[in-house]
């Protein structure tokens, strides 16, 4: 029991720095969505949430990896990232594969969800395209964090822990397979339904 007490203590920091960035990105993300449909408004909300993840938590540790590591670092938010290399050690130290991926994903995810953000807000023509860009490179972020651990039989992965593996690893990144999955699949829709509107309208000038 204590050791059950003495996890979550650890967990309760980072845990509530991601629920307050959570509520964060709801807030901005249903302002800006003001007027818009209810699937508009909520993919602002994701929006604004993955662009802080990016820009306030993920940029540090792409930092402090690069001057350093996580497991040196007196900064407090090293402490999170310390807490989930509890369950993914790769993120403790430098390892290239993470290190090259987190660059990417500050750099080009954070610049294509504000991007979208706004291409949502104003009704531009390239909204879909871009939706469809950042739910790719999420998803080929996702794949590529992993795979290769998986590949040399996840030596890096804690996944005798239900905390760490179901909560850090399997929720957490979860959530970015699953909220990109489905606004992929709302582009598929929203494009198909333009090529009719288009298709139609083309009939009705022959």
């Amino acid at each position: 029991m204590r050791g059950d007490w003495e996890l979550g203590a650890a967990a309760g920091g980072p845990l509530l720095l991601c629920a307050a960035l959570l509520a964060v990105g709801c807030a901005l993300g249903l302002r800006l969505g003001r007027g818009l449909g209810a699937a508009d408004r909520g993919a602002l909300a994701w929006l604004c949430f993955d662009a802080l993840v990016h820009f306030a938590l993920e940029g540090p540790f792409v930092y402090l990896s690069l001057v350093g590591n996580i497991t040196d670092s007196d900064a407090l938010i090293a402490s999170l990232w310390k807490e989930y290399g509890k369950a993914d050690a790769r993120w403790l130290y430098l390892d290239p594969t993470i290190v090259s991926l987190e660059i990417l994903t500050v750099v080009l995810g954070g610049f294509l969800a504000l991007v979208l953000i706004y291409a949502i807000v104003k009704g531009k023509h390239y909204r879909h395209f871009i939706q469809i860009t950042l739910c790719v490179c999420e998803l080929y972020g996702g794949w590529m964090t992993f795979c290769p651990d998986w590949l040399m039989g996840s030596p890096n992965l804690n996944t005798n822990n239900w905390l760490y593996f179901w909560v850090y690893l399997v929720f957490f990144n979860g959530v970015w397979v699953l909220i990109p999955g489905l606004l992929l699949w709302q582009s598929w829709v929203e494009l198909k339904k333009m090529h009719h509107r288009g298709f139609n309208s083309g009939k009705k000038f022959q």
